[in-house]
């Protein structure tokens, strides 16, 4: 049992793409700035109330972010993130990577801080299938806390496992914590608090299948 597990958005969607452009619609010329504030108000509103169901996280991030910003938001305009998250872009690199990690006999998994209805909607638009998915409402938190894990630990009981993520703080230093390999994609070049968390560094998914069978 052969596990490579991901995080979804900012891994394999281009979540700053999404959030940026989404922003901009509601926000005309205010979209980049209103994504340089809402991923600090995010992480605030998932620690504030771990039960919120992400698409409330999403709203209540993006008020936060335009009150910051001085930018007016129409009450109706905050739920534009989940509304347009299923059709945020897939990164170019996702397709062929993850088909050459299958072909090698990998399981693949989504751990994410998404709810199942909006990841089953993004998965119609990923370009592999994959056999486990694990949401925010599975494990009842959102990462960094380690329930994702430990919520797959128990499901699958894998033998073998590489878990794959760009972010640091919600995937890298949990996985770090409870001893799971892992493969930082960096794709924006971020440099880390602590490298002790750090095993593999790839700039993004190229090449995943030959650093994954050298990292479990």
């Amino acid at each position: 049992m052969r596990w490579v597990t991901f995080d979804c958005f900012g891994t394999l969607v281009d979540w700053r793409h999404g959030i940026w452009t989404s922003a901009d619609l509601v926000a005309p010329g205010h979209g980049r700035r209103l994504l340089d504030a809402y991923g600090k108000h995010e992480r605030e509103v998932q620690a504030e109330s771990p039960g919120l169901r992400y698409r409330e996280v999403l709203a209540e991030s993006l008020r936060r972010a335009c009150a910051e910003e001085k930018v007016p938001l129409a009450p109706d305009d905050a739920s534009v993130l989940a509304t347009t998250l299923p059709y945020w872009p897939v990164f170019p690199d996702v397709g062929d990577e993850l088909t050459a990690l299958r072909e090698d006999g990998w399981r693949l998994a989504l751990l994410t801080n998404c709810d199942r209805d909006l990841i089953g909607e993004t998965q119609r638009r990923l370009p592999v299938r994959f056999d486990a998915v694990v949401t925010a409402e599975d494990a009842g938190a959102y990462k960094p806390s380690h329930a994702h894990f430990d919520t797959f630990s128990r499901s699958y009981e894998p033998e073998r496992w590489v878990h794959v993520a760009q972010s640091y703080t919600h995937d890298l230093v949990p996985a770090h914590q409870l001893g799971i390999s892992r493969v930082w994609i960096n794709r924006l070049g971020e440099h880390p608090e602590d490298p002790s968390v750090l095993q593999a560094v790839r700039p993004d998914l190229r090449g995943l299948a030959d650093v994954v069978a050298t990292s479990a």
